[in-house]
């Protein structure tokens, strides 16, 4: 994925939300200057593996689930699923986060050598600045949902969850699985469920574009895809 390519979703996005692009352009700015670059060649040996991308609903604590997780070549963790996953001894080779709820969990990855994508939007500029300096830069991706610029990425993707969808993709994985996803949370908040509507929409994209199904989306699959192509065509 480029941003070339993610622009027009990300500017649907902005429009359903009325999220200001200017304010997600001031926190990769303020993110570029407290980044160094990294390589993301450290994830070739994603390429053609299983990746399983975790999210931390709560249906991610049951016994089946852990196995998912626990089967795959390489594990993606968003956010709060790392500590789950963690919890049940399965190690996690990324964190996905943009430092709302386990700032302290990537910090520790970082100290032991996990890569941590790190991401700066609007709303986070304060955790961007309180908590990037903490993370040891050799192992830390920063990532913007903007344009990129300097060390920060953009390779797609709005939420943890398929953010880090988004990274296995661009790393070549072979196949998704998805450990621990509910997009019908009845725990979360108004806003929350909405950015798992669109999370459901990226994954839909993100499924047509690889010419894969994901078990995830096995209920909803015509709806998101009928939805995202509307955001687009508008």
């Amino acid at each position: 994925m480029n941003f070339e390519t993610f622009e027009p979703v990300y500017e649907a996005i902005l429009a359903d939300f009325g999220f200001a692009r200017a304010a997600d352009e001031e926190a990769r700015d303020v993110a570029a200057t407290l980044s160094t670059p990294f390589d993301l060649s450290r994830f070739d040996d994603w390429a053609g593996r299983t990746v399983a991308v975790a999210g931390g609903a709560p249906r991610l604590r049951e016994d089946a689930e852990i196995r998912l997780a626990r089967e795959a070549e390489v594990v993606v963790a968003a956010s709060t699923a790392a500590d789950i996953l963690l919890e049940a001894g399965v190690a996690v080779d990324c964190l996905v986060t943009d430092l709302d709820k386990n700032p302290e969990t990537a910090v520790e990855l970082t100290e032991r050598g996990v890569p941590v994508a790190a991401h700066a939007h609007g709303d986070n500029v304060l955790a961007v600045r309180e908590w990037l300096p903490r993370f040891d830069a050799d192992h830390t991706l920063t990532t913007t949902q903007a344009a990129p610029a300097g060390p920060v990425r953009n390779v797609g993707g709005f939420t943890d969850g398929d953010r880090a969808a988004f990274l296995a993709d661009h790393a070549g994985a072979g196949r998704l699985t998805f450990p621990g996803w509910d997009f019908d949370d009845p725990d979360v908040g108004p806003m929350k469920a909405r950015k798992l509507e669109w999370a459901a929409r990226l994954l839909g994209w993100l499924e047509r574009l690889r010419g894969e199904r994901f078990a995830v989306l096995a209920d909803r699959r015509g709806r998101v895809r009928r939805e995202l192509d509307a955001f687009l065509e508008e």
